[in-house]
């Protein structure tokens, strides 16, 4: 299919895939899974709103609103993705747990990252290149909005909810903006 579709726009995949940002040009395996994502040939032109998330937090109920979000905006081509992390000492020690916590108790359906590090030299790809553009998490649940072309668009902290009409207004400006 994607190479129908590259042949019939004139794009080749390769292009696509080199036009993806660095940050975003990797692999990470699913939370509890063996499957794993490419963020470039599985999100390259959509805008994404990239959360890092943990079981045992204050912030940890922030999964409704999020998965509310997915469930609002992904007909319009957002894609939500979680990054669980222990960067804060606030995630489950086995992945197993932390995934139940995520899919059985909020019902998330969005991906969510196996455990890795979010901030500071150990910190994943993607965290890498979210931290160099808009800094690097200061706790569980912030927010980075990412448009379609790769730029980070803009960092919210923990404390802004996932209803805040802030972040809603710029992923709805960001959406528009890529269609």
């Amino acid at each position: 299919m994607k190479h129908a579709l590259a042949l019939i726009t004139g794009i080749s995949l390769s292009s696509a895939v080199t036009a993806c940002p660095d940050f975003l040009n990797t692999e990470m395996r699913k939370l509890s899974s063996k499957e794993s994502i490419n963020f470039c040939e599985s999100y390259a032109g959509k805008p994404m709103l990239i959360v890092n998330t943990a079981s045992n937090c204050g912030y940890t109920p922030q999964f409704t609103g999020l998965e509310a979000l997915h469930q609002e905006y992904k007909d319009r081509g957002l894609v939500v993705v979680g990054f669980s992390s222990d960067d804060f000492f606030q995630e489950e020690n086995d992945e197993a747990d932390a995934a139940t916590v995520c899919f059985e108790k909020y019902d998330v359906s969005f991906p969510i990252m196996a455990t890795s590090s979010v901030r500071g030299g150990d910190a994943n790809a993607v965290y890498k290149g979210l931290g160099d553009a808009k800094g690097y998490p200061r706790w569980n649940f912030n927010k980075y909005v990412v448009s379609g072309e790769g730029e980070v668009i803009a960092k919210f902290g923990s404390s802004v909810g996932p209803e805040s009409n802030e972040l809603r207004s710029l992923i709805d400006e960001v959406i528009v903006g890529g269609e």
